[in-house]
């Protein structure tokens, strides 16, 4: 009897342990497909590809389904909205929002443009920078904008429709200089051509960069973001620069018109459980995501914002008419 005295206290101390354990195992939302398909028009391992495929890990946790990626390449996004815009509203396919899809709209005549997806929810913020090959001689946006203004500038962004390519475009306008932008489908080809010096810099995500810089292989030269980011506390804002050009991208999933409200709250309610998430907010923190949720019934209205504000900007520099 002593000795069980003495293990029972020992007992429910191990048992106190064991049992939050069980009930850390997240009850999942009842879904009405069984396989989901989320489509990005990035190739892969460009930012979008990261952020879906990094997302279906934890989607699976809390909505009872099976997510694929699928990367649907062309027209600076056209192919990918016109193939999400043709399903059927019923929670099956998503495309991955980003500026990228307003800015191709605006830009060009494509079969679909943003009006046509209907934009489910908001997840995260992120983050544009400017970063150049560790052997570069150019140290600084000083010395990046001083080579271009000399007539030999060369740089890099994504596609035409994409905020990478509008931050290069807007850094030139503010800065005075006329630099040659060249522009690639996704990241990975646009690293290539900053590694081998075909470009003197690329403007892309930390996602897309992330291994070459923890590499040693790539230095970021500045940032578009209002303020420094956290993770590169000592990297300058362009703004901080000299050059009042301040730019994030949002990411978020839209379907085809007409999804039903039932859809839309299962969204709304698995987008906060997942960016609660203790490991995947260590998994986003690490890749310098900033949770930014905006539901169902704020994203629509977010997204027509932005367009207006970007449709006034390309018609103030005369980009479009």
């Amino acid at each position: 009897m002593r000795m069980m005295r003495m293990l029972l206290p020992a007992l429910c101390l191990a048992a106190s342990f064991v049992l939050p354990a069980a009930a850390q195992t997240p009850a999942k939302l009842a879904y009405p497909q069984k396989v989901v398909t989320l489509v990005t028009h990035s190739s892969p391992g460009a930012g979008s590809d990261v952020f879906l495929r990094d997302l279906v890990k934890y989607l699976q946790r809390y909505i009872n389904a099976t997510f694929i990626v699928e990367n649907d390449e062309g027209g600076s996004g056209a192919k990918a909205v016109s193939r999400v815009a043709a399903a059927k509203p019923d929670g099956s396919m998503f495309y991955a929002t980003t500026p990228t899809y307003i800015l191709t709209s605006l830009l060009s005549k494509p079969t679909n443009t943003y009006r046509d997806l209907e934009p489910a929810v908001n997840f995260f913020t992120d983050s544009e920078i400017i970063y150049v090959r560790n052997e570069s001689p150019i140290k600084s946006v000083k010395d990046l904008l001083d080579k271009a203004r000399a007539g030999r500038g060369r740089w890099g962004a994504a596609n035409p429709g994409s905020l990478e390519r509008q931050a290069a475009e807007q850094l030139k306008i503010a800065a005075k200089v006329n630099a040659a932008v060249v522009s690639h489908e996704g990241g990975g080809d646009l690293m290539i051509n900053v590694l081998n010096g075909t470009l003197d810099m690329g403007v892309g995500e930390m996602d897309e960069i992330r291994a070459q810089y923890e590499a040693h292989k790539v230095r970021v030269l500045a940032t578009f973001n209002p303020v420094r980011m956290p993770a590169l506390p000592d990297v300058p804002t362009v703004k901080e620069s000299g050059y009042n050009v301040a730019l994030v991208k949002f990411r978020g999933l839209a379907g085809p018109k007409g999804l039903p409200p039932a859809i839309t709250k299962i969204w709304d309610d698995a987008a906060q459980k997942i960016l609660a998430d203790p490991e995947y907010r260590k998994s986003y923190g690490a890749e310098d995501l900033v949770p930014h949720y905006l539901p169902h019934d704020q994203y629509g209205p977010f997204i027509a914002q932005f367009a207006a504000d970007t449709g006034a900007y390309l018609k103030s520099t005369g980009v479009i008419r």
